[in-house]
């Protein structure tokens, strides 16, 4: 009797690069690097996951350069000191089956925040970080995010033209670095989202005004990155789909379009952060699945691949959002956080891989035994020898 693989366990093929299923996690800043360098901490949480079942481990923003940094301990690809801490982490989840992508972005108006469990608001820039001065903080006009945090400068043309080029320069050390997927932080309120959205953008030049210019910078910064990142591996855009300053759906599908014509494969949706926290960040019960509807209409619309973010958490419905078109691929952030073998459950809760074959043999061996002997509680799926 022939089964039908579930459609959250059917592979993702996308240019040269096959995605063994379609759970992705999301990109989730961990605060640990020291001057931008990833560590054992950073290798500890993420190869995790690909031991756990998932078909994408994403590495949290990473920023392009020092000025870019949000947080104190964000990832950082401005130098290459930063490559070969990476590089550790990729040959692994390469070898236990996992594809790697790393998101790059540029914090922009944000830069300088507290660590979340310090609290919320802007550093104290009276005090040094790591020994260092602050950076700067600037962004597409001298508007603060909020209230009491510092006014950015306005970025020149100049500022424009070298953002771009350490956009470029970071996406060569990821390929260096052995990341299969680069993904462009478009999102969240940070940088390339700053440009989009008019609550944050009013600049009277080319960068601004009307959509078309509001979104040259973007497609400037994805059109070199693309120049750059090797044909056969892809390219992801994050996006706020919708925020609370002006920008909207519709403009999100205009932006997906223009996007794919440069060589995007895949928009990546999540939405707000641009006058507020963003939708996960901040204390407001959402419904499981809330930002699916962006995924599905940009999917629908623009003709692009996407990536379904927000509170998806069971496996039936991670399978129902593949199945039935909405999405290309599910990512899953905290829930992943709390169960990082939640690919491995899913499959058995979806009836694939019962032998734990997905797993590795250090593991897969002990639970497949574990399963022939039908212990006491064991779902009932689990008590049958095969």
């Amino acid at each position: 009797m022939t089964h039908t693989v579930p459609a959250l366990f059917s592979p993702l093929p996308i240019r040269e690069v096959v995605i063994r299923n379609r759970v992705m996690l999301s990109p989730m800043a961990q605060y640990r690097a020291r001057d931008g360098s990833a560590n054992d901490w950073h290798f500890t949480h993420l190869t995790r996951f690909a031991t756990g079942g998932v078909g994408l481990v994403c590495f949290e923003a990473t920023k392009v350069e020092r000025r870019g940094l949000g947080t104190v301990g964000d990832l950082g690809l401005w130098k290459d000191e930063h490559i070969a801490p990476i590089r550790r982490i990729t040959d692994f989840l390469r070898a236990h089956g996992a594809v790697s992508l790393i998101q790059l972005g540029h914090a922009g108006r944000k830069a300088g925040t507290m660590r979340p469990w310090d609290g919320f608001g802007p550093l104290d820039r009276s005090v040094s970080v790591e020994g260092e001065e602050h950076w700067e903080v600037i962004a597409p006009s001298p508007l603060p995010y909020l209230d009491g945090w510092p006014v950015p400068r306005e970025m020149t043309l100049e500022d424009i033209g070298a953002v771009t080029a350490s956009f470029v320069a970071a996406a060569r050390r990821a390929e260096r670095a052995g990341l299969d997927i680069v993904e462009i932080h478009g999102a969240h309120g940070y940088l390339i989202h700053e440009f989009l959205s008019p609550v944050s953008n009013a600049r009277q030049d080319r960068y601004g005004g009307n959509l078309e210019n509001r979104m040259r910078f973007a497609l400037e910064v994805t059109a070199a990155v693309r120049a750059v990142w090797p044909a056969g591996k892809p390219l992801f855009f994050r996006v706020s789909a919708q925020d609370e300053g002006g920008w909207t759906l519709e403009d999100s599908v205009v932006l997906a379009r223009e996007l794919k014509a440069i060589g995007v494969d895949v928009i990546d949706c999540s939405s707000g952060g641009v006058g507020a926290r963003y939708s996960s960040a901040n204390a407001a019960r959402q419904a499981p699945g809330f930002q699916v509807p962006f995924a599905d209409r940009i999917r629908k619309e623009a003709g692009i691949m996407t990536a379904a973010v927000g509170l998806i958490v069971a496996p039936e419905q991670a399978e129902a959002i593949v199945r039935d078109g909405r999405a290309d691929l599910v990512a899953i952030g905290r829930e992943m956080l709390y169960n990082p073998s939640w690919a491995v459950h899913a499959a058995q809760a979806l009836g694939v891989d019962p032998e734990f074959r997905n797993m590795p043999s250090e593991y897969g061996w002990w639970l497949d035994r574990r399963r022939k002997t039908g212990y006491p509680g064991a779902p009932a799926g689990d008590r049958t020898v095969r």
